[in-house]
């Protein structure tokens, strides 16, 4: 098991960077545990998260391939979007980084599926049972508005 540690700094103008760095490391691993703390210095508040992961291998007969933003329809983006918006709203709420709520990839994929009800939704790639009873209505509550 290999491990990688990302510390993501709150001031804004690395934030964004920061956690686009982690998301595109995630989406290119496989995950095993993650550690996450945080950590002042008095100059510079940042979260130091550890990733343990395994490197992807490639899975016979599966053709589905990481998405990308440009892959996705616009109205698909338009869905990326609001649930972005709703994630980062959230995390700021809970003075957490946005990928601790839920990484890019995962919103990509619901955009992609466009689940109709929370079962659908917990079969989207990166959400499950705990992720699904957390954010489930939430999520439901802005596919349905769109």
């Amino acid at each position: 098991m290999n491990i990688k540690v990302f510390n993501i700094r709150l001031a804004k103008e690395f934030c964004q960077a920061d956690q686009d760095k982690m998301n595109h490391f995630l989406d290119s691993v496989e995950v095993r545990l993650t550690s996450t703390n945080f950590v002042t210095t008095g100059t510079t508040d940042f979260w130091s998260a550890a990733v343990f992961y395994l490197p992807k291998e490639a899975k016979k007969g599966n053709t589905t391939t990481k998405l990308s933003e440009e892959e996705l329809s616009q109205a698909e983006r338009n869905i990326y979007n609001a649930l972005r918006l709703w994630r980062n709203d959230l995390a700021e709420k809970l003075e957490w980084s946005a990928f601790r709520v839920c990484h890019n990839s995962h919103l990509m994929a619901v955009a992609k599926t466009n689940p109709r009800s929370i079962e659908e939704l917990e079969k989207v790639t990166g959400f499950g049972k705990a992720r699904t009873e957390k954010y489930g209505e939430d999520i439901m509550a802005i596919l349905n508005a769109l």
